[in-house]
C-alpha cells in the first residue's frame, strides 16, 4: 500500500481531501449498563485450537541496545523515577499474553479468552513487548528500561495470530503468520471487566477494530465494560489504530474547502474501543526522534495524547532487549501506536502510585493538561500533544485533582541530570509538522472487518 504524505502546498491538500471518498458525521456511542456483561466466561466463547507454532523468534536485535532508545529519552523515563516507580499499582495487559521473565517484578495471569490457559502463554510475543515498555526491570546488558518498573502486570490473553476456532480452517501453517488473529470486541469487553475484577489499576489495550464510518461496529459490550472500568477509577488506555487494513483510510480531519466541519463530522474510519471517550484515553503515535506525527497514526476526533511509536525497545520472550519483530517479509523495527499507548499507560501507574486514592478522571486530566502541542487546545492527529511524564507527575498541575494531598515522597535513585535536547528537538518538530498539516492521507475504503483483529491491527 502506497501512502502519499501531505505538505504545505495548500492546493495538493485540497485534492487529497476530495480523493478521499464520502466523509461521515458520526454520532459518538453512548455505552448503556444494559450492554454490561459483568459475568465473564472463563475462556473463550467457542472452542479454539492452535493452528501455527509457538516459540518462532518473534522479537530480535539488530542493532545496539546498549544505550537508552530515542523513545525513552524523549519520555526522560529515568528521571520521571524521581518522583514514582510504580510501586504498588497492577496493570493489566490485554493482548496476546505476557511471558513471565527476569525483565518483570511481578507477572500474574489474568485469564485467558483464546484457549485454556491463564494468560502467561505469548505465541506472539507482542503482549510481552507491550508489557516490557509498561513494566519491564532495567537490564544488565542492556539500556532498556520500562516506564513504571515496580508496577504489577495483570496478563489477560484476548488474542493470538496462533489461533482460531475450532471448526473453521482459518490461521496460517507452520511457521508463518497468520493473515489474521483470534479475538473479537466482544471477547475485548470480556477481558476489560475481568481486568477490573482482578484488582487493576489500569488497563493497556494495544488492539484496535475499525470499520468504515457509519457502520455497526457490534462493541456495544465492550462501549459497557470501559465505562464499568472508569467509573470503577480504572485507567483505560488504547492505541489510536495504525493506517492498515481495515484501518486504511485516514480522517482527515481538516477540509481546507469548509474548515468548520471537522471531528466527528468529517470521519471516513472509526476505531473501537478508541472511540468510546471519555472513558478511555487514546494514544496517537510521534516519530521518536524529532516528536513529529507518525505517518501511519490513524487520526480521529477521540485521540487524547501522543506518545513515541517509532524504532521502539522492549524485551522478548526470553527477557532480553528487542528492537525487531517479525513482519511479513523479514524483520522490521518496532513502530505503531500498539507500542505508543504502553508508554502512557506506564505514566498513568507513575501516577496512580504518587497520588494513592486518585480518580480516573483526574490521572486523564494529569496527562492531557501538561502533554506538549502546537499551539493550544487538541487536535484529531496528536490529541492535546506529546505527554510529558515529569510534568504529569507535579504537585500541581492546573485543571486536575483539585485539593489532592501532595505526593508521597519518594527516595530518587542516583541519576545524572537529565539531557533536554532529544525532548527539545522533538516537541520543535512537532511544532513544525503541525503548522503544514491541514490535511493527511486518503486512500481507498476498506473492507469491514469486525470479528477479527489483524496481526496489524495491533
Amino acid at each position: 500500500m502506497r501512502l502519499l504524505r501531505v505538505g504545505a502546498v495548500a492546493a495538493v491538500c485540497c485534492a487529497l481531501w476530495a480523493s478521499a471518498g464520502p466523509a461521515a458525521a458520526v454520532t459518538p456511542p453512548t455505552p448503556s449498563k444494559s450492554d454490561l456483561v459483568l459475568r465473564v466466561p472463563p475462556g473463550p466463547p467457542e472452542p479454539t485450537e492452535q493452528k501455527a507454532l509457538c516459540g518462532k523468534p518473534f522479537a530480535s536485535s539488530a542493532a545496539d541496545v546498549r544505550d537508552p532508545s530515542a523513545a525513552q529519552q524523549l519520555m526522560e523515563v529515568r528521571a520521571a523515577w524521581r518522583y514514582s516507580t510504580g510501586k504498588g499499582v497492577k496493570v493489566a495487559v490485554i493482548d496476546t499474553g505476557v511471558q513471565p521473565s527476569k525483565r518483570f517484578k511481578k507477572v500474574t495471569g489474568g485469564g485467558d479468552f483464546v484457549s485454556t490457559g491463564d494468560g502467561l502463554d505469548d505465541c506472539d510475543g507482542h503482549g510481552t513487548m507491550v508489557a516490557g515498555i509498561i513494566a519491564a526491570q532495567p537490564g544488565d546488558d542492556d539500556g532498556f528500561a520500562g516506564v513504571a518498573p515496580d508496577a504489577e502486570i495483570i496478563s489477560i490473553r484476548q488474542a493470538s495470530l496462533a489461533y482460531g476456532p475450532k471448526d473453521t480452517n482459518s490461521g496460517g501453517g507452520v511457521g508463518e503468520m497468520a493473515s489474521s488473529s483470534y479475538g473479537s470486541v466482544q471477547t475485548l469487553a470480556y477481558a476489560v471487566v475481568a481486568a477490573v475484577q482482578r484488582g487493576a489499576d489500569v488497563i493497556n489495550i494495544s488492539e484496535v477494530a475499525c470499520a468504515p464510518a457509519g457502520s455497526d461496529m457490534r462493541d456495544d459490550a465492550l462501549g459497557a465494560a470501559l465505562q464499568y472500568a472508569y467509573r470503577r477509577n480504572v485507567v483505560v488506555v488504547a492505541a489510536a489504530g495504525n493506517l492498515v487494513d481495515p484501518c486504511e483510510t485516514q480522517n482527515t480531519g481538516v477540509n481546507p474547502a469548509n474548515p468548520s466541519a471537522r471531528g466527528w463530522d468529517t470521519l471516513n474510519t472509526i476505531v473501537s474501543p478508541a472511540w468510546f471517550t471519555p472513558y478511555v484515553l487514546t494514544v496517537g503515535g510521534v516519530d521518536s526522534t524529532t516528536g513529529a506525527p507518525w505517518s501511519l497514526s490513524v487520526h480521529g476526533p477521540w485521540v487524547s495524547v501522543a506518545a513515541p511509536a517509532t524504532e521502539l525497545v522492549s524485551v522478548g520472550l526470553r527477557g532480553q532487549a528487542v528492537n525487531r519483530q517479525e513482519g511479513r517479509d523479514g524483520p522490521v523495527t518496532l513502530d505503531g501506536t500498539s507500542f505508543a499507548s504502553p508508554y502512557v499507560a506506564g505514566l498513568a501507574a507513575l501516577i496512580k502510585a504518587r497520588f494513592p486514592g486518585i480518580s480516573a478522571a483526574d490521572v486523564m486530566r494529569r496527562i492531557t493538561t501538561t502533554a506538549h502541542g502546537a499551539g493550544s487546545g487538541r487536535n484529531d492527529v496528536i490529541g492535546f500533544g506529546v505527554v510529558d511524564p515529569i510534568a504529569a507527575l507535579g504537585d500541581t498541575v492546573v485543571g486536575a485533582d483539585s485539593g489532592l494531598a501532595a505526593g508521597r515522597p519518594i527516595a530518587p535513585p542516583d541519576l545524572s541530570e537529565p539531557d533536554q535536547t532529544a525532548r527539545n528537538v522533538a516537541l520543535a518538530g512537532t511544532g513544525v509538522c503541525l503548522l503544514v498539516a491541514v490535511s493527511w492521507w486518503a486512500v481507498s475504503i476498506p473492507r469491514r472487518r469486525l470479528r477479527r483483529l489483524g496481526e496489524d491491527e495491533y
